[in-house]
């Protein structure tokens, strides 16, 4: 395995594990039982990186190595493990601002790795960060992201352009990555700290 691919490989599991802790948080919100805790976490886990492969053609990541399951069985554990905790919405929201920010980079570095145009690969990354999250909600009973005006598929894209930007100039992979990183989580945290939200369309009954 070369650098790029083992790269690649420990950012992903990193980013699923991240995930993985939100939907285990969205159970616990809910008071739900340890399997259901278990079942949230894979489904935010690879939830996105799944549509991200069926949909460029590559075997789905998580069949041929169920070491990303476990990753998901760990989180969804550990966050049981916890118990109740006051702090644990704010968890949630900030958790999956890592998770948002590793997965826009991984699912386009992916992309491109296989050939997929850059414009394209910018997508995927999009989806690959927002597909599980959106699970997440419709199976918690929340409103999910697609639905609100808050910054957030925002900040993937930003996170997913800046990194294809930083490979077309010639930079190594972990500069690109960290430059798209740290873009996309500086701009879902000020969302969060500041309550940023789009504008929505003049008129509607959301203004």
């Amino acid at each position: 395995m070369d650098a790029f691919s083992t790269a690649l490989f420990w950012l992903d599991y990193a980013a699923v594990a991240v995930f993985a802790a939100t939907g285990a948080l969205a159970a616990a919100e809910r008071k739900h039982d340890i399997i259901t805790f278990a079942f949230f976490a894979a489904i935010t886990g690879v939830g996105g990186g799944t549509l991200r492969d069926l949909l460029i053609g590559a075997p789905v990541f998580w069949v041929q190595r169920p070491g990303y399951l476990l990753v998901c069985l760990a989180a969804a554990i550990i966050v049981w493990s916890l118990g109740k905790r006051g702090w644990r919405f704010r968890a949630l929201l900030w958790l999956d601002a890592l998770g948002l920010a590793a997965y826009a980079v991984v699912g386009t570095a992916k992309a491109m790795s296989l050939g997929v145009h850059p414009i394209s690969s910018v997508v995927m990354g999009v989806l690959t960060t927002c597909f599980g999250g959106v699970i997440r909600d419709v199976l918690a009973g929340e409103p999910n992201m697609l639905l609100r005006r808050e910054i957030y598929v925002t900040a993937a894209l930003l996170g997913a352009i800046v990194f294809v930007i930083a490979e077309g100039l010639g930079l190594a992979f972990w500069p690109s990555a960290l430059a798209g990183f740290a873009a996309a989580f500086a701009l879902r945290a000020a969302a969060i700290r500041y309550d940023l939200a789009l504008p929505g369309f003049p008129g509607s009954k959301a203004d």
